[in-house]
C-alpha cells in the first residue's frame, strides 16, 4: 500500500512538473516575443553603413546590443541586484523589506530583482503596481530563469530598460546621451545612466538633476567620479542622435512594410548625402530665379538599382517652400523629355535621323473646337531640317509632325500598355499636346523609362531594397530593338548639332564623350528637366516649385542642367563608372547634300529621307483652312504655297507666284485656290469685324 502511495505521489509530482515546465515554457515564449518586438531595426545602405535606426512600436530607439559591458554589469548589479547570480528570479529578503515598508514596519525599501524588472518592462506594467501584476511578474520571472541563462536575462534587461527621451536600452542611451558605444562608457557616464533607471523622466542625463543623483551613487557604490557630462552636452548629443536617425523622407514609403527586420537598401548613403548637398547648394542660387524646389535620382545601369533619391533640398526644413514633400514622386509636366520616345517609334516606323521635316506653321483642330498652331521654344520656324537636328535642338513643330506620323493612338498605347505608364488623367485628353510637353510624370518614373536608352532597349524594374535586387527573377522587358535605341543615343550623344539652341558653352557639355542627355522645360518655365545617362548609370534632375508656380525663365539647361552637371561629374569619378562605351555598331553613315548623316544598314535612303514630306499633302502653306482674321481697311494676309502657283480668290484669277499678298475689300468668307502643274489645293478663310 505504501509503495502504491509513493508511486502515486511520484506520478503526481511528475505531472505537476510537466505542467509547470509546459506553462513556464509558454510564459517564456511570450516574454521572448515581447522582447523581440521591442527592438529597433536598422536601415542599412548597399555598403553596410547604417542610414538610420527605425523607432520601435512604442516610438523608441532600441538598439539591441549583443553583449554586456563588464564594468556596467558590475555597477548595475551592485546597485540593483547584488544576488542576481544566486536567486531564481525572486529575492525573498527584498520582498519582505518591501512588504514591511508598505505596512510601516520598516523604513528600508526592498527592490525587485533584475528578472522581475525585466518581466515588468516586457509586460508594460511599470505604472500599474498591484498584487495581481506582481504575481504575474513573479511567474514570468520564474519562466525566464528556467529557460535562459543569467547573462541572457541581463542582456535582455539592458536592451529593454528605458532611459528617457525615447531611448530604450543601454546601447541607444550611450549613443543618444554621450555619442559613444556602450563598451566605451566612462565610470561617470555609467553612473549617470544608472541614476536614470529608477526615474528616467526626472533623472536622465539631459536633465538638471542627473549629475547630483550620479554623485550620490558614486558615494554609495564607492566609485571615484569627477568628470560628469553636462546636461547641455547630453541635450546636444540627443538632438544630433535624433536627427541622424530621422527617417529619410524619400525612403519612408519603401520601409513601411519592412519595419520588423533590418533593411538593406540599394542606396549608397555617402552618394546620397553628396547629391543632396549638390541639390541644396544649387537651389540656393536658383532661388534668385524663383525656383525653390529640386529633385534628383541616380540609377545604376543595367540593373536599375536606385543609388540615390533626393526629393527635397532640405527635408529638415519646415519652411513654406514644400520641403516636406518628396518631389521625386510628384507628377509634373515633362516638357521635351518625351521627344526621344516619339522619335524612337518614328524610327521603328521607317523614319531615320536624316528624314526631312518642314518646320513651319501647321494647324491642328483640337477637341474643344479650337485649333492648335504648334510653336517652337524660340517662337521661330526654321524651315526644312533633319530629324537629327530637330531632336538635338528640341524643335517642337518637328516633334508634333513625328507624333502625327507615328499616330497618336499608337503612341498612347506605347505609353500605357508597353511602358505601363499611368497618367494622372486619361491619356486621350493630352492629344498632340504630348509632343509639346504637356504629359505629366514623376521624376522617378521618367528616369525609369529613360533607362531603356541606357540599357539597349530593355526595361528592368526599379529596385531600392537589396533583397529585391538579389532575388530578382523577372525577365528583362524588351521595349525596343537595340538598333533603333542606338539611333536615339547617337543623336542624344551629339553635343555639336544642338549648339543652335543650347550654345557652344553650357552645363550640358562635360569633359567626357560617353554620355547622352535630353532636357525639358514645361509651359511658362514651370518645370525644368534633364535626364542623362551612360551605359553604367543614369542621372535625372527636376527643378521647379512644389506649389506649381512658374520660375523666372529657368529652362532645363540652366535649371536642372547645373545640378545635373555636378552630379554627373561626381558619378564619372566614382566606382560606378565602369567606362562602358556606348554601342553604335548598328549605325551607318550616309552622305547627304548637307553633310554626313546616319541611319541603319540596308536603309532605303530616299524613301526614309522623304517619308514625312510625302505624307504632307498640303500645297498651301499659309493661311490654313478655316482660319479667321479680323477685317479692317488695311487688313492683308500672305498667301504662300510649296512652289510657284497660280492663285484664285472665289474662282477669280488673282495672280501667280509662290508668295503673294491678299487684301480683302470687305468682310466675309473667301475661297482660295492655289494650282501648279502637279498639285492643287483649295481652302476657305473668313474675315470678320470685331
Amino acid at each position: 500500500m505504501a509503495k502504491r502511495k509513493a508511486a502515486l505521489i511520484l506520478a503526481l509530482l511528475g505531472l505537476l512538473t510537466v505542467l509547470y515546465v509546459g506553462i513556464t515554457a509558454v510564459f517564456n515564449a511570450k516574454m521572448q516575443g515581447l522582447y523581440q518586438s521591442g527592438q529597433s531595426f536598422a536601415v542599412i545602405d548597399r555598403n553596410g553603413k547604417t542610414v538610420f535606426i527605425q523607432r520601435n512600436k512604442d516610438g523608441r530607439y532600441a538598439q539591441y546590443a549583443q553583449s554586456v559591458p563588464s564594468r556596467f554589469k558590475k555597477l548595475l548589479l551592485q546597485k540593483e541586484d547584488k544576488h542576481f547570480y544566486w536567486h531564481l528570479g525572486f529575492n525573498p529578503w527584498g520582498s519582505l523589506l518591501a512588504l514591511g515598508n508598505k505596512l510601516g514596519l520598516s523604513q528600508r525599501q526592498g527592490s525587485s530583482t533584475i528578472t522581475q524588472q525585466l518581466s515588468k518592462i516586457l509586460l508594460a506594467q511599470e505604472n500599474q503596481r498591484n498584487i495581481n501584476n506582481k504575481l504575474q511578474e513573479l511567474l514570468y520571472a520564474f519562466s525566464l530563469e528556467l529557460f535562459n541563462s543569467k547573462n541572457q536575462i541581463l542582456q535582455m534587461y539592458l536592451n529593454s530598460v528605458y532611459f528617457g527621451n525615447q531611448l530604450q536600452g543601454l546601447e541607444s542611451a550611450s549613443n543618444g546621451y554621450f555619442n559613444t558605444a556602450s563598451q566605451n562608457l566612462t565610470d561617470e557616464q555609467i553612473l549617470q545612466l544608472l541614476a536614470t533607471i529608477n526615474s528616467p523622466t526626472d533623472y536622465n542625463p539631459a536633465g538638471g538633476l542627473n549629475i547630483e543623483k550620479a554623485k550620490s551613487l558614486s558615494r554609495t557604490l564607492k566609485v571615484k567620479a569627477e568628470n560628469f557630462t553636462p546636461a547641455r552636452d547630453c541635450q546636444k548629443n540627443l538632438q544630433n542622435y535624433s536627427q541622424a536617425n530621422k527617417p529619410v523622407l524619400e525612403l519612408s514609403p519603401y520601409l513601411q512594410k519592412n519595419s520588423d527586420k533590418n533593411i538593406k537598401l540599394t542606396i549608397d548613403n555617402d552618394l546620397l548625402q553628396k547629391t543632396r548637398l549638390i541639390v541644396s547648394s544649387n537651389i540656393e542660387i536658383l532661388k534668385t530665379k524663383k525656383a525653390k524646389n529640386a529633385a534628383a535620382v541616380i540609377l545604376s545601369i543595367p540593373d536599375n538599382q536606385i543609388l540615390a533619391l533626393i526629393g527635397s533640398p532640405d527635408p529638415d526644413s519646415y519652411s513654406n517652400d514644400g520641403y516636406q514633400m518628396n518631389m521625386a514622386t510628384k507628377p509634373r509636366q515633362i516638357g521635351s523629355t518625351i521627344k526621344p520616345f516619339i522619335y524612337l517609334l518614328g524610327f521603328e516606323k521607317g523614319m531615320r535621323p536624316y528624314t526631312l521635316i518642314d518646320d513651319r506653321e501647321y494647324k491642328y483642330p483640337a477637341s474643344d473646337g479650337f485649333s492648335i498652331y504648334p510653336k517652337n521654344y524660340d517662337y521661330k520656324y526654321h524651315g526644312e531640317m533633319t530629324a537629327h537636328y530637330a531632336l538635338s535642338n528640341s524643335i517642337n513643330v518637328a516633334a508634333v509632325k513625328t507624333l502625327e506620323f507615328v499616330g497618336l493612338d499608337k503612341f498612347s498605347q506605347f505609353l500605357t500598355n508597353v511602358l505601363q505608364y499611368s497618367p494622372p488623367q486619361p491619356i486621350d485628353q493630352y492629344q498632340l499636346g504630348i509632343a509639346l510637353g504637356t504629359l505629366e510624370m514623376s521624376l522617378l518614373d521618367l528616369a525609369h523609362y529613360f533607362s531603356i536608352f541606357a540599357d539597349e532597349g530593355k526595361l528592368e524594374n526599379l529596385k531600392v531594397l537589396a533583397d529585391d535586387a538579389v532575388n530578382s527573377t523577372s525577365p528583362d522587358k524588351i521595349i525596343a530593338e537595340k538598333d533603333y535605341i542606338e539611333l536615339i543615343n547617337k543623336i542624344l550623344n551629339d553635343r555639336k548639332t544642338g549648339i543652335d539652341q543650347f550654345g557652344a558653352e553650357s552645363s550640358l557639355n562635360l569633359p567626357f564623350q560617353n554620355y547622352a542627355l535630353k532636357t525639358g522645360t514645361s509651359h511658362d518655365f514651370t518645370d525644368s528637366w534633364i535626364i542623362g545617362y551612360t551605359p553604367d548609370f543614369l542621372v535625372g534632375v527636376w527643378v521647379g516649385n512644389a506649389d506649381n508656380s512658374p520660375t523666372d525663365g529657368v529652362s532645363g539647361q540652366i535649371g536642372a542642367g547645373r545640378i545635373w552637371k555636378q552630379i554627373m561629374q561626381l558619378m564619372f569619378n566614382s566606382d560606378y563608372n565602369r567606362e562602358t562605351p556606348m554601342d553604335f555598331s548598328a549605325v551607318k553613315e550616309y552622305q547627304t547634300e548637307t553633310g554626313v548623316e546616319f541611319g541603319l544598314a540596308g536603309d532605303d535612303f530616299s524613301k526614309a529621307q522623304n517619308i514625312i514630306k510625302n505624307q504632307d499633302k498640303a500645297f498651301i502653306l499659309n493661311p490654313h483652312n478655316d482660319d479667321v482674321f479680323l477685317f479692317a481697311p488695311e487688313a492683308s494676309i500672305v498667301l504662300k504655297a510649296k512652289a510657284a502657283a497660280h492663285w484664285q480668290i472665289n474662282n477669280q484669277d488673282f495672280g501667280s507666284g509662290q508668295e503673294i499678298v491678299f487684301s480683302p475689300k470687305k468682310e466675309g468668307r473667301y475661297q482660295i485656290t492655289a494650282s501648279s502643274q502637279n498639285q492643287s489645293e483649295t481652302i476657305a478663310v473668313q474675315f470678320i469685324k470685331q
